[in-house]
């Protein structure tokens, strides 16, 4: 592996580091589906556009479903990895078209569409739809966080550690 491959795998290592934490430190619980709310997704987003789909795939889908495995969401675990990662491969092909806040913006929400349909889906054959159904609203709620707080963090430039 040369320096570039080092460089690229450092920083999915960084991206799941870094969605396990925010996904962790901060949950807030929903009753209704016995999940919860939380800030990882935004590092989902940020972390795939800046790393780009490959690596952000990887660091993103491993830093969520490592989340789902240490808060015993086991049966989650392999949707997870999946779905966080195909977020975040959607957000970087978008992002990398042009490299500006806005389309980091547009990447996020498709990489949004992503997550809340992917586990309507999988929750839907796991629990039924009409117990999936209940779950959309957190996510949406939550996708938008991401994508609000990804955009955000952009626009401020504080993304430098990825850039090197």
């Amino acid at each position: 592996m040369g320096s570039d491959g080092i460089k690229k795998t450092t920083k999915a290592a960084l991206l799941a580091a870094l969605t396990f934490a925010a996904t962790m430190l901060i949950r807030i619980p929903v009753p209704a589906t016995g999940g919860y709310v939380h800030p990882g997704d935004a590092l989902v987003f940020l972390g795939g556009a800046l790393v780009g789909p490959l690596y952000g795939f990887l660091g993103a889908g491993i830093g969520s479903a490592l989340a789902d495995v240490a808060g015993g969401y086991m049966v989650y675990v392999p949707a997870t990895f999946v779905i966080k990662g195909l977020a975040a491969l959607v957000t970087a092909l978008i992002y990398r078209r042009n490299e500006k806040t806005g389309w980091l913006a547009l990447g996020s929400l498709a990489g949004a569409a992503v997550i809340v349909l992917g586990y309507f889906a999988f929750e839907g054959a796991l629990y039924g739809f009409p117990a999936a159904f209940v779950a959309i609203f957190p996510n949406v709620v939550q996708v938008l966080f991401g994508v609000l707080v990804a955009t955000a963090l952009r626009a401020q430039g504080a993304v430098k550690m990825f850039e090197r």
